[in-house]
């Protein structure tokens, strides 16, 4: 098979052909590092490549499969990108292109990545984030812009960024993503692809976390499809007893329930949840996506959770980690920081712990909402970012048609603030935009059933019949 032809097979394909020795690990390490020397120059989404590295792992998989290859989750040789805040052993990790950890070389992986290779993953590359993950946007002092496949002109979103365009490239099948605010959600919409943020203890966290007690980011799997979306998470998670909130899932195979497309019995809608302005654009995308749903049998009603305290609520919550993770590097590296991450550290020392205890409490109470809201619905339904993508140049919206936003991340609010339920969130393609761009919507489901979103986004995935979007080559 061409180059061509294998970069546009989907990872549940390809691993199908690895599982029948019609394609050997090799044949797609060259596939893709043919593609990433072809586009990567134009998109500048894996800025650090261990080409020789996964070489050397594909030569060890024959111990692995005869003891994982009929497993769940058994990717078989499969080439993927690692985003740049988790640890590959023996490869640099910058930390989203900071300057403070320029020459760092990590000498073990995270767990997650671990596990992918457990499965018979092979990290070929790292991918761009911003620096500590702490931009909606994609860019860095290191490393500069990266850019999205579908215009070159374009962001891809953030902090996923580099996953997300380096999936809808075609130069890997899947990568790994990360979420505290919006970071696999957003940056999966801006490129056309599909991404999931887990519910808290799925995918397992660490080594050395800061904060592991901590449950606003997640780690999560980027794809094409759906049901490569499913393959990548069975993968993925499990627990490990290096993070105290990790578990073992009960269920077997996700992407056996993504093989089972179903519809939910009622789910709501809502444009804005209340508490954030949408562009025009996306609200005419969105409503389209519903209207499809609806004319295809799925009940689907316009109401939300109650969400008014998540700006507050957010910014409280995370600024006290901020000052736990990032403060010491105030004392060492201040110079070495940009400004988003002093604004957030500085801004959030001026809390009072009254305010933080209050925060805590209104986290309660959303908590208690979505908790009274999944008593009728089976599915929450709204966009995965209020804007579509924008200018490259622009790393943060600061209004939007003459809205004014009240700080740096207030245009993320419509994911960030389902980030406090710990709900399972999906972003997935729903359509595309006046100027051929693509948009997603977030399905969300109660916490620990990440199996119905599985189901569920294949059946939308099968309404909304857009094919396959991706790969796309940029332009």
């Amino acid at each position: 098979m061409s180059v061509n032809e294998l970069i546009r097979l989907s990872a549940v394909e390809a691993v199908e052909k690895l599982k029948r020795r019609e394609l050997s690990p090799v044949e797609l390490i060259d596939a893709s590092i043919a593609r990433i020397e072809e586009v990567d120059g134009k998109i500048n989404a894996l800025p650090i490549r261990c080409y020789e590295r996964a070489r050397k792992a594909a030569e060890r998989l024959p111990e692995l499969s005869a003891e994982g290859a009929d497993r769940p989750g058994w990717l078989g040789g499969l080439p993927l990108a690692v985003k740049d805040l988790a640890h590959v052993a023996g490869v640099r990790t910058t930390m989203g292109g900071s300057r403070i950890f320029e020459n760092f070389v990590a000498t073990e992986s995270n767990y997650s990545v671990q596990n992918l290779e457990r499965h018979g993953g092979l990290p070929i590359a790292k991918a761009a984030s911003p620096e500590f993950g702490f931009n909606a946007t994609t860019f860095s002092s290191l490393f500069g812009d990266t850019l999205n496949p579908w215009d070159t002109q374009k962001t891809t979103g953030g902090s996923s960024g580099g996953s997300a365009a380096a999936v809808a490239s075609g130069e890997v099948w899947m990568a790994t993503g990360s979420d505290l605010g919006s970071s696999i959600r957003q940056p999966a919409s801006f490129c056309g692809i599909v991404g999931l943020r887990p519910g808290p203890g799925m995918i397992p966290r660490g080594p050395r976390v800061p904060l592991p007690f901590n449950v606003l980011p997640t780690e999560g799997p980027m794809a094409r499809t759906v049901r490569d979306t499913a393959l990548m998470f069975d993968a993925m998670r499990g627990a490990h007893y290096g993070d105290p909130l990790s578990f073992d899932s009960p269920v077997h195979s996700f992407l056996d329930e993504a093989r089972k497309p179903r519809s939910p019995l009622r789910a709501a809608f809502s444009l804005d949840l209340g508490i954030t302005r949408v562009h025009s654009r996306v609200a005419r995308v969105a409503q389209a996506a519903v209207e499809k749903l609806q004319k295809a049998g799925v009940r689907v009603e316009e109401d939300h959770p109650d969400l008014s305290l998540a700006k507050p609520v957010f910014h409280a919550i995370r600024g006290t980690g901020h000052i736990a993770a990032m403060a010491p590097y105030f004392e060492t590296h201040y110079d070495l920081l940009t400004p988003e991450i002093i604004w957030s550290v500085e801004n959030a020392r001026k809390q009072t712990p009254d305010e933080i205890a209050t925060a805590e409490r209104g986290r309660g109470k959303i908590v208690h909402s979505m908790t009274d809201f999944f008593k009728t619905y089976d599915l929450l339904i709204c966009p995965a970012s209020v804007t579509p993508t924008f200018a490259s140049t622009t790393h943060s919206l600061s209004e939007l048609e003459g809205y004014a936003f009240d700080t740096y991340i207030d245009w993320i609010a419509i994911t960030f603030s389902l980030t406090l339920t710990a709900c399972p969130v999906l972003s997935i393609p729903c359509g595309l935009d006046e100027d051929g761009l693509p948009m997603g919507l977030q399905i969300v489901a109660k916490p620990r059933h990440e199996a119905d979103l599985f189901a569920f986004g294949a059946r939308f995935e099968e309404i909304w019949n857009l094919g396959t979007l991706t790969p796309v080559t940029p332009a």
